[in-house]
């Protein structure tokens, strides 16, 4: 994938699925008329970030010099292999929020800025397309000569915006590594420091909603399929690389509204102040896929970088921030991979890995094999998206029962046997779900 060297998108930390097999294309070639979920497996696909090397790998209180959020370093020692193949013994890491033995509270805001889909004839022009409900013939509208049975092809995330800030990745829950109720990043990260943090530590989000923003996509970018009633959609996938630059600005700020840059979710949520270098933000969407490698994108993490001035020290500003997909049931093999997995994925591996290991330096750690992943990165979540137990199944308040996804701890990458975690775990909330460590893996895991 083609990444615009202006941001730093983290594609090592994508969770990607297998979400269909297309048969029986309708007349329209980018409408899906059937799919089968049967043979859904995970896949992973890794593209390396531009790099932003400042020296200060053993700094306790995190990475200087930049205009981001609060967070910090710490170091770990192990045999293992560089990115190079090269032995390497010290490893550093770089964790959101205050280092544990402070104890308090750390509360990040966490806007979440919902993103519907507006899907444009070649031209650009409003598309309409109508069903039959015969043949299941998918065909577009003259927009001369509508029909009633022509449908805007218009993907709404409203119906999927109060569900996720419902969802345990927003709201408190009970967990065995907090004696009050909190939400589930927090408990990770709890359970991960558990026998070295002050009993009141937390990493706590506080999440708003923000204005929704569009993303404007033109035929022979995406393909979707259609409702059972011809109305858009239940689910869209869109070129990977047309996605990522749809949804960042290419240039440098001002992005006014109306420009080019304006008009990315990311350019328009900037510049009008709903999401800053202090945020973790969400950057939420209605079951949107990219097609990578055989799967499915279906979240990342990363930040946009923008140039500092003189109101901030001249400092490098860091959006740290994630694309998530809401995930609609039937689309998977295993029923519990749905909702927000993807967002409590993406948060997880934010709290561990928010510059995503972009300075070549921090979160880089020994090589390791998963689920058919070799990684040698903290990204706590691809650990354990293809394996059995991937979900942690919670019943909210809402009476709605959530699917955030499992999380490896720090200690399974530090290779530490017995692990100092919450009852000497590898991972969390499901202690059962990592038992045992990866076996030492050389570079590329050969």
């Amino acid at each position: 994938m083609k990444i615009a060297t202006r941001f730093c998108v983290c594609l090592c930390s994508l969770l990607a699925l297998l979400v269909f097999t297309t048969s029986g294309l309708a007349q329209d070639n980018d409408a899906i008329s059937h799919f089968d979920s049967s043979n859904n497996r995970a896949t992973h696909m890794q593209v390396t970030p531009r790099g932003h090397t400042n020296g200060m790998a053993d700094a306790r209180h995190g990475i200087t010099d930049i205009d981001s959020l609060v967070n910090f370093n710490d170091r770990y020692d192990v045999q293992g292999f560089d990115s190079n193949g090269n032995p390497n013994f010290k490893w550093y890491t770089n964790t959101v929020g205050n280092p544990p033995q402070m104890g308090g509270s750390t509360v990040i805001n966490a806007p979440i800025v919902p993103v519907s889909l507006d899907l444009r004839n070649a031209d650009g022009s409003v598309r309409y397309v109508s069903l039959n409900m015969q043949t299941g013939a998918v065909t577009t509208c003259d927009n001369n000569n509508l029909t009633d049975d022509c449908h805007r092809l218009f993907f709404d995330v409203t119906p999927f915006v109060q569900p996720t800030l419902q969802s345990p990745v927003f709201q408190v829950s009970p967990f065995s590594s907090s004696t009050d109720p909190t939400q589930i990043t927090d408990a990770v990260q709890r359970a991960e420091y558990f026998n070295s943090a002050k009993p009141n530590w937390h990493t706590l989000l506080n999440p708003s909603v923000k204005t929704t923003r569009t993303m404007v996509l033109k035929r022979g970018t995406y393909s979707f399929l259609l409702n059972s009633d011809g109305t858009c959609c239940q689910f869209v996938e869109v070129a990977a690389g047309t996605f990522v630059n749809s949804l960042f600005p290419s240039g440098t700020p001002p992005f006014l509204p109306g420009t080019a840059d304006g008009n990315t979710p990311v350019g328009a949520a900037e510049f009008a102040g709903d999401i800053t270098t202090k945020d973790i933000s969400t950057f939420l969407f209605p079951a949107t896929y990219l097609p990578s490698g055989g799967g499915f994108i279906i979240g990342f993490h990363s930040y946009d970088f923008e140039p500092g001035d003189a109101s901030n020290g001249n400092r490098e500003r860091r959006y740290v921030l994630n694309y998530s997909s809401w995930i609609k049931p039937g689309f998977f093999r295993n029923p519990n991979f749905l909702d927000v997995t993807a967002t409590s994925h993406e948060i997880a591996e934010t709290f561990n890995d928010p510059f995503v290991a972009s300075d070549g330096i921090h979160n880089i750690t020994p090589w390791w094999l998963s689920g058919g992943n070799c990684q040698n990165n903290l990204e706590d979540g691809d650990v354990i998206e293809g394996l059995p137990n991937a979900t942690y199944p919670i019943t909210m308040p809402n009476g709605t029962t959530y699917h955030p996804q499992n999380e490896a701890l720090l200690q399974w990458f530090q290779f530490q046997s017995p692990s100092s975690a919450l009852n000497g775990a590898y991972s969390y909330p499901n202690e059962q779900t990592l038992t045992a460590l990866s076996a030492p893996q050389k570079a590329g895991c050969q």
